[in-house]
């Protein structure tokens, strides 16, 4: 899966990403379907050593776009509740594709 990580205002250093990438990667377990994943990483303006992080992600999956956003203390924190919900956004998205309509025959000729 491809992933783009957007640090938004400040710069994210490779760990982070490289944390980041490996840990969407796991998704595949659920959905191997997952075309392509943004991240994006925002800090909460104001004063004070400790600042919000927020985490968003969003994952292309064929026929729809799942999404979630996350804040925490930390983006390590922050990615693993996101995560935690995409898994679940994922189970559910594919339980609906994977839904059998009753199958239906259709008697043309008036025999079984």
């Amino acid at each position: 899966m491809k992933v783009q990580v957007h640090a938004i205002h400040f710069n994210a250093d490779q760990k982070l990403v490289a944390s980041i990438q490996a840990k969407l990667n796991k998704l595949e377990t659920f959905y191997d379907q997952i075309t392509s994943g943004d991240v994006f990483l925002h800090v909460a303006s104001g004063v004070g050593k400790v600042r919000e992080k927020y985490l968003e992600i969003k994952l292309a999956v064929p026929g729809a776009i799942l999404f979630v956003k996350e804040k925490a203390k930390s983006f390590e924190e922050a990615l693993d509740l996101a995560l935690n919900a995409l898994a679940e956004q994922i189970k559910r998205f594919k339980s609906k594709t994977k839904q059998v309509k009753p199958n239906r025959s259709i008697d043309l000729l008036g025999m079984e």
